[in-house]
């Protein structure tokens, strides 16, 4: 099957919708699918308001239509931005079924920075995904929100663990820090609510790693956090092995790559029990989840590490790839 994949996130972008569909594609690869990804980068591009490391295309309608100009068995989009919008106008217009996903609650991000009430964004959202044959949600949380709002062909996806990345590792990092380690990864932004991590009175030493609009503020005023910037592959797997707990403090995360990875490094959740977390943390078996963090980072430091470990191994990319075939091979009568 050959795929086209409409993504506004790509890289240099550093965030879970990229490294969903990195680790997707190269099971979809595996499997003898091509995929023809359509993405900012292919033309010139302008900084997000507000949020100048995501770039947004100038000029979707050539990087679509050049895309579009060759032979191609289903189309999938990925997210709702100008790409998107493109790629669902031309699939309307030409009379072509296409798939979406929702990996990113942009009513809840609309509100905090442009105070724009959800119901106005909601309605946008039932809009983009109404004419879609199926939209590919990360949890059933999520899918029964988004059929609660008017998405009706909302279907449950799932997410997967690379874990010959990401294993357990003996290291050095952190010998010098106060035990136990606590850690965050990940993008350092408003939506994530570092805030409520760093504030919270916790035993030992916090960790965050990432960066993003909100580093330098909260590295000026919590000189007692250490911050260490993003890390990848192998680097950021020894990080996380190094940790005792990752802690997990967005309430408005669809899902969260990064808990999966840590528990792939045997390391326990701390989480509060909200959309997202509530799906992928299972209490006493890979975290714990409270809404005190300080309570869910204590009882997670009680779950075994092999819990962790074994959890993670039940989570598959390669699942991942299946389940988005079988929703595309509908497309195109397979």
């Amino acid at each position: 099957m050959r795929i086209l994949l409409a993504t506004d996130a790509w890289s240099p972008q550093v965030n879970g919708v990229v490294r969903t569909w990195q680790q997707t594609i190269r099971e979809l690869h595996a499997m003898g699918h091509e995929v023809e990804v359509m993405h900012p980068a292919l033309g010139r591009t302008v900084a997000a308001p507000r949020y100048n490391e995501i770039r947004l295309s100038l000029a979707p309608w050539r990087i679509v239509g050049e895309a579009m100009s060759r032979p191609f068995d289903a189309v999938h989009i990925a997210t709702e931005g100008p790409i998107g919008f493109e790629t669902r106008r031309r699939c309307e217009s030409r009379g072509i079924p296409y798939t979406t996903s929702y990996h990113t609650q942009f009513p809840e991000y609309m509100k905090r920075y442009f105070a724009l009430p959800p119901a106005i964004t909601w309605r946008f959202m039932r809009w983009f995904h109404g004419g879609a044959r199926a939209t590919l949600a990360p949890t059933q949380q999520v899918t029964e929100q988004l059929r609660a709002h008017g998405i009706a062909r909302a279907q449950t996806w799932c997410r997967g663990v690379d874990t010959t990345m990401f294993r357990p590792s003996v290291t050095g990092l952190f010998a010098d820090l106060p035990r136990p380690v606590h850690l965050y990864a990940g993008r350092v932004a408003r939506e994530k609510n570092i805030d409520a991590f760093i504030e919270t009175r916790l035993p030992g030493s916090k960790v965050v790693v990432g960066d993003g609009p909100e580093r330098a503020r909260l590295e000026r005023a919590h000189p007692e956090v250490r911050f260490v910037g993003y890390k990848f592959g192998d680097e950021l797997a020894q990080h996380y092995a190094a940790a005792d707990v990752f802690v997990f403090a967005s309430r408005t995360d669809t899902f969260g790559v990064v808990m999966l990875e840590a528990n792939a490094c045997g390391v326990p959740i701390a989480a509060y029990p909200v959309i997202g977390p509530i799906d992928v943390v299972r209490e006493g078996v890979n975290g714990a989840l409270d809404e005190d963090l300080a309570i869910a980072a204590a009882r997670a430091l009680q779950v075994p590490r092999e819990s962790c470990l074994a959890h993670a191994r039940s989570q598959s990319w390669r699942r991942v790839a299946e389940v988005l075939v079988s929703h595309l091979a509908c497309l195109c009568g397979q």
